[in-house]
C-alpha cells in the first residue's frame, strides 16, 4: 500500500508568484487548435491531474470530439507559477491538463472513463515513480452537473476497485480553480518528443 500524505500547506506559506502569465503559442501542436479561449460555443471544459501532465494530455488529444488540450497547474494558491515552482511543493498546485471538448462528440462519461482507466487513482501524492503533491489525481469541474457525474462515477469505480481487491481512491473532486497554462517547453510534450518518457499507467483488469 502507498503512503497518502495530505496536502498541508496553506496559502499563507504558498510562494507569493507573480502577476504576468505564462507566454505560450496558442496554437495546438498536433491539431492546429487554438489552446485557449475563447472557444467555439459549442465547446465544454474540464480539467483533470492524473500524474505527470505530459502523458496525460496525450490520453485526451487523441480522443474523437477533444477540440484542444493544454497542460498547466491549478488547485493551488501561487498565481502564475513556474514549473520549477510547482515542482518545490510550496504553491500548492497540481500538474493538470485542460481539455476542451465537443460534448455533442464526446460525452463527459468518456472523458471520466479515459481518466479513471488512464492512471492509478489510489496512490494519494504519487503516481507511479513521481512523487509530490504536483502528481496528485483529481478531477476539477466547470459546471454541477459534471461535479455530481463526477462523485457518481468515482463510487462506480470504487465498486470496481473493491471488488479486484484495489485500495481506496484518493482522487480530489472540485469546482475548477484558476488555470495558469504551463511553459510552452512542456505543451504537448510526448508529440514534440515521441520517446519521451511519462510513467503513467492504469489499474491492469479494472475498466469503468
Amino acid at each position: 500500500m502507498f503512503p497518502k500524505p495530505s496536502l498541508t500547506l496553506t496559502a499563507e506559506q504558498a510562494l507569493i508568484g507573480r502577476d504576468s502569465t505564462m507566454p505560450i503559442n496558442n496554437k495546438h501542436y498536433v491539431n492546429n487548435h487554438p489552446i485557449q479561449a475563447p472557444w467555439p460555443e459549442n465547446i465544454d471544459t474540464l480539467i483533470v491531474g492524473m500524474g505527470c501532465f505530459w502523458g496525460a494530455e496525450k490520453c485526451y488529444w487523441l480522443l474523437e470530439g477533444v477540440y484542444s488540450t493544454a497542460v498547466g497547474y491549478s488547485a493551488g494558491f501561487t498565481p502564475n507559477p513556474t514549473y520549477q515552482e510547482v515542482c518545490s511543493g510550496q504553491t500548492g498546485h497540481n500538474e493538470v491538463v485542460l481539455i476542451a471538448y465537443d460534448p455533442q462528440v464526446i460525452s463527459f462519461q468518456t472523458l471520466l472513463k479515459n481518466f479513471w482507466e488512464g492512471h492509478n487513482p489510489t496512490q494519494g501524492m504519487r503516481q507511479g515513480n513521481d512523487k509530490g503533491t504536483q502528481y496528485r489525481s483529481g478531477i476539477y469541474c466547470s459546471n454541477e452537473e459534471q461535479y455530481q457525474q463526477a462523485h457518481a462515477s468515482k463510487e462506480q469505480f470504487q465498486t470496481l476497485l473493491n471488488q479486484a481487491g484495489h485500495d481506496e481512491i484518493t482522487t480530489e473532486i472540485l469546482m475548477a480553480e484558476p488555470f495558469y497554462y504551463a511553459e510552452e517547453f512542456h505543451q504537448q510534450y510526448l508529440a514534440k518528443n515521441p520517446a519521451g518518457y511519462c510513467g503513467l499507467g492504469g489499474i491492469s483488469g479494472v475498466t469503468l
